[in-house]
């Protein structure tokens, strides 16, 4: 599977005035997410968008992590304080040979993950749906990277279950954090392995017609 990206059919105008961001929505609970768009001085705010990522079947890995992310956006569009307001929805989701690999149910399934990861390669799918006031259609688009574990041991493996960082991590890793001892290397985009596929979003903003703020 080629590393690289997906863009949906959505066409949008590029605006010939650009205006400064001024705040985002994101519609999702991670707190990776929340940092990659606060690093830029992007005034972020949390929205619960209420979905439930509920299994679905009959789709790949990364239409699953395009799906889930569209369906986020569709339901914090819902809510009164998204009027108005760009809104950004991702979803990640690692692939194992064609398996989506979700949050672990518990330490038991955290350990059985990583230890099918160990020694070889995956794909990492992270999609991202952006709505913006006066657009009539969103902007979706998935992101792919390639990466490869290390050999671990079944020592390596449980003492990084131990720290509890597995657990709300697509995959059971997260490579920001301890699991960047895991990682040998990657192919592609880090930032999509993190959790959201940073200058792609960017990139998309700027075609919408928005800049990033000024450094204060």
């Amino acid at each position: 599977m080629p590393t690289g990206t997906s863009k949906s059919t959505a066409r949008c105008t590029i605006s010939s005035q650009a205006a400064p961001l001024r705040r985002v929505l994101l519609a999702s609970a991670s707190p990776r997410r929340l940092q990659l768009l606060r690093s830029l001085g992007i005034d972020v705010d949390w929205v619960a968008s209420g979905y439930g990522e509920e299994p679905v079947e009959g789709l790949t890995p990364a239409q699953l992590a395009a799906y889930h992310a569209g369906e986020k956006l569709k339901a914090a569009l819902q809510l009164p304080q998204t009027q108005g307001v760009p809104v950004l929805a991702a979803d990640t989701v690692v692939d194992l040979d064609g398996a989506a690999l979700n949050k672990p149910r518990d330490a038991a399934d955290a350990v059985a993950m990583l230890a099918a990861l160990s020694g070889r390669d995956h794909f990492v799918h992270t999609a991202y749906a952006l709505a913006v006031p006066q657009r009539d259609a969103a902007v979706a688009e998935t992101v792919t990277t390639r990466v490869w574990f290390y050999p671990l041991t079944t020592l390596e493996i449980e003492e990084y279950v131990a720290s509890g960082e597995p657990m709300d991590k697509a995959g059971a890793y997260g490579i920001q954090g301890r699991a960047a001892a895991l990682v040998e290397r990657i192919h592609g985009d880090f930032y999509t392995v993190m959790g959201l596929p940073l200058a792609r979003v960017v990139r998309a903003l700027r075609q919408l017609g928005f800049t990033l703020p000024a450094p204060k």
